[in-house]
């Protein structure tokens, strides 16, 4: 396969699935190609990690084992791309073109990957030490992917949006308790349980304890779109925009999560299609 037919197909994937993805609409057309390969890698090994459970475990050691693969398919086509895995190569070779034309450090590419490796074996964390460790690794390099590949570069805005970015895993995980626990996952950290026992994550609802204890996680994710929000300032249209929609989506979610009295084991709070219309609005003037 040739290049261009690579970037094809990973532009396909993503205006497949642009509802997901509707930054891979909104970037300027020279780079779009290069962010649909960034979307492309990380939905594939998304879909490795989380999909064919009627044949293969959600925590099976295989789909570790197939993330490793994946992975040292990506550093092949950096290396010897002559001998990629047919099945992938589309993927690897539109993102090894990316990597290089943009200098783009390999480790936010196998940073994601060892996350979702993560997930599949990890259910439980100590503290926030190890829940942010899992989001710098599994949310703040698609930030700073698109950050690169629209020519930014400098620390301060990579500070602020990884904020933004693991804000907005941290708002997806109090969103999604009600999912999680059918996945036996309990992302809010062990250290902010108190007297709380997992049986009290597993209920049907949510008792006064367990809403006390998401309340106080709500505050911490908040805190930390508060360190991102001027980040949409310093970029240019229309990737500002796509950031401003997604710090409003984020604190969205967090505004609908308190407003089901932080019960989200009973129900995934969810954003409607006028709630989009409020937050597009919101995000423009």
């Amino acid at each position: 396969m040739d290049l261009n037919s690579a970037y094809k197909k990973c532009e396909a994937l993503a205006n497949s699935h642009y509802e997901n993805f509707p930054v891979a609409k909104m970037v300027p057309r020279k780079i779009r190609k290069h962010v649909a390969a960034v979307y492309a890698f990380a939905r594939t090994a998304d879909d490795i990690a989380d999909e064919n459970h009627e044949t293969v475990a959600a925590d099976s050691p295989l789909r570790v084992e197939w993330l490793n693969d994946y992975v040292k398919e990506l550093n092949l086509a950096l290396e010897n791309p002559e001998k990629l895995n047919p099945k992938w190569d589309w993927i690897f070779m539109a993102c090894a073109d990316t990597i290089k034309k943009f200098s783009i450090p390999v480790s936010l590419f196998t940073d994601l990957v060892s996350a979702f490796a993560q997930d599949v074996v990890k259910k439980r964390y100590a503290d926030y030490e190890e829940l942010f460790d899992y989001c710098r690794r599994s949310a703040n390099p698609v930030g700073r992917l698109v950050l690169i590949l629209h020519g930014f570069t400098d620390a301060e805005r990579f500070e602020m949006s990884d904020a933004i970015c693991t804000a907005l895993q941290l708002a997806n995980f109090w969103q999604d308790m009600s999912v999680d626990k059918s996945k036996n996952r309990i992302y809010i950290p062990q250290d902010q349980w108190g007297a709380l026992t997992e049986e009290d994550f597993f209920a049907p609802m949510a008792s006064e304890a367990v809403r006390s204890c998401l309340c106080r996680q709500v505050i911490i994710t908040e805190e930390l779109f508060k360190k991102g929000e001027k980040l949409p300032k310093t970029l240019p249209f229309p990737l500002s925009l796509e950031i401003r929609l997604t710090l409003a989506g984020g604190r969205a979610i967090l505004n609908k999560i308190e407003s089901q009295k932080f019960d989200t084991l009973k129900s995934r709070p969810a954003i409607s299609k006028f709630d989009k219309i409020k937050l597009l609005l919101s995000a423009l003037f």
